[in-house]
């Protein structure tokens, strides 16, 4: 575990040492905004939903925003009840807000990667573009000193898990709809 620690305080020392602009401190308080309560990805479902054609995409999105919340917000972090970075090294500046929650994982990374995972299979175009967001987020937080790197890499294997799950849930509701005929 220290090994881990080691690198990952190499990591945001490495990106607070030499990437730090005064261009990005003005731009990642907005991506990670965009994160934040996973409120794109809330958004990018409820126009799903509204939208006939796309019903059952917002249903498979929605799916996977709330499996983020049970497994990764309400359990794990709570479970593991890791110290975020700022609140370990308070010498750094923070761009935002200091988040009170647990830093394991990151709720960002992983609504954002379960998000990406529905998008792509739904339509690979939008999926690159979600992706780019992803990861733009995903750094954000590292950026703004609020997460460690293996934080991040939580929230993109839990991501990718709780995506390829939504999906393979979605399918077999579907499934099961199709040929259950209605009592009507």
């Amino acid at each position: 575990m220290e090994t881990i620690l080691n690198i990952d305080n190499s990591i945001l020392d490495f990106i607070q040492t030499y990437m730090r602009t005064d261009f990005l401190d003005k731009v990642f308080p907005y991506i990670t905004k965009l994160g934040s309560g996973g409120f794109i990805w809330i958004v990018i479902a409820l126009v799903l939903l509204f939208n006939k054609k796309f019903r059952k995409d917002g249903i498979v999105l929605s799916m996977s925003l709330i499996m983020c919340v049970i497994i990764g917000n309400m359990t794990l972090k709570p479970l593991i009840a890791r110290i975020r970075p700022c609140d370990v090294n308070s010498a750094i500046n923070l761009l935002i807000k200091r988040p009170t929650d647990f830093s394991f994982p990151s709720g960002h990374t992983l609504s954002s990667v379960a998000s990406t995972v529905v998008i792509f299979h739904m339509n690979r175009k939008l999926g690159i573009g979600a992706l780019i967001l992803t990861v733009l987020i995903a750094f954000s937080r590292l950026y703004l000193y609020v997460h460690y790197p293996s934080d991040i890499l939580g929230g993109i294997i839990l991501g990718l898990f709780i995506g390829a799950l939504a999906i393979r849930l979605g399918k077999i509701q579907l499934h099961k709809s199709t040929l259950i005929p209605s009592d009507k």
